[in-house]
């Protein structure tokens, strides 16, 4: 590795480049950019390099009446579960080959404008900074959803699996699918039980999060609608199929709590292609207890602590390391790179209670 082709604008922009681009990634006013795991993790340094989540199966006994100078009854202790692994590293490299660095030096020649020829030496910075936000959103939204995240193997074979424990006590399925049932299937009954099982668990939802698929699904569910006719005075047998905003409002004045529709799709590519997936469960709804479900546990990279020399380095959000260099073999290329040790852990999965309306549970 070698210094950078274009040092100068490196050293004068690379810093603040950096941060304009988190700024931005972390702005919630930009429609396009959702990063859900922003909201509900709260971030963690690991000194070991590993995480770790423990959850407790606690139940609410109320004391027994004794008589004075009588022993008191002893009661079962509750249980602790326990989730650790090592935090994954994340990465990726972007490059800027021979025939666009002679473009960069006829520019230059010319003398342009100077931040055109700073947006062209620095394109790659926020593609390899939101990479790794896109990969921890989909880890996040995968696990929320269904209480495993996987990440894909990479060109050398590796990839990771994080169980975070979602009892199955939790996990709720339908009496009739609800999608294909929309006369028939009782929506707010399936809700119902799941309510109800937080209730007796000690816990209360304050929030549910769900696909689009889900919403379809339930705007369009007879006894969905029927409530919402019922809360609106309205009687007689043509009720439409709700909006999601009317939909949202049934779950709302039911139950008491909000949902929220995670619409999200994550590029990825591997061997050069490039593949577009929805890391949300399909017809999944996930009712969550706490206004934070867990953490997003990152730690120091070795390069961090041991810098190679030639490499201009910054650091994102602190836990991503963000890197420009060149190369000269075997072609000269300026490289752009990112490089994390993070994975989104969610904790207190006796918390957390899920309803799958594409599988039907007795």
């Amino acid at each position: 590795m070698e210094k950078s082709l274009y040092f100068e604008y490196v050293a004068k922009y690379f810093p603040q480049l950096v941060l304009s681009v988190v700024e931005k990634l972390n702005d919630k006013n930009q429609a396009s950019l959702t990063y859900l795991f922003k909201d509900l993790l709260r971030a963690q340094f690991s000194v070991d390099g590993r995480w770790e989540s423990l959850s407790g199966l606690y139940t609410r006994v109320a004391a027994d009446v004794v008589a004075m100078d009588s022993p008191l009854p002893l009661k079962q202790r509750d249980s602790l579960t326990r989730a650790s692994g090592n935090l994954p590293k994340l990465g990726m490299e972007l490059f800027l080959n021979e025939k666009q660095m002679t473009d960069i030096d006829t520019m230059i020649a010319r003398g342009v404008n100077e931040q055109q020829l700073v947006q062209k030496i620095f394109e790659d910075t926020p593609r390899a900074i939101s990479g790794i936000y896109e990969r921890v959103e989909a880890m996040f939204l995968e696990g929320l959803s269904s209480g495993v995240a996987l990440a894909d193997s990479n060109n050398v074979g590796t990839g990771v699996r994080v169980d975070y424990g979602f009892l199955n006590a939790n996990k709720f399925g339908v009496t009739a699918a609800w999608a294909a049932n929309a006369a028939t299937a009782t929506a707010i009954n399936d809700i119902e039980k799941v309510v109800k099982k937080a209730t007796e668990d000690g816990n209360k939802i304050v929030k549910a999060y769900a696909d689009k698929f889900w919403l379809d699904a339930f705007c369009k569910n007879q006894q969905v609608r029927e409530q919402f006719a019922f809360l609106q005075g309205f009687v007689g047998n043509k009720i439409p199929v709700l909006s999601k905003d009317q939909a949202t409002a049934v779950l709302q004045n039911r139950f008491g709590f909000p949902v929220e529709i995670v619409d999200r799709a994550v590029r990825t590519e591997k061997d050069g292609k490039q593949t577009i997936n929805r890391p949300w469960k399909e017809g999944t709804i996930t009712f969550v207890c706490d206004t934070q479900v867990g953490s997003l546990v990152w730690a120091d990279l070795a390069e961090k602590n041991h810098p190679v020399s030639g490499v201009t380095y910054e650091t994102a959000d602190n836990y991503i390391l963000v890197s420009k260099f060149r190369v000269n073999q075997p072609s000269l290329r300026e490289y752009t790179r990112s490089q994390a040790r993070v994975i989104p852990v969610i904790e207190n999965p006796d918390r957390i209670y899920t309803l799958d309306i594409k599988t039907v549970q007795a």
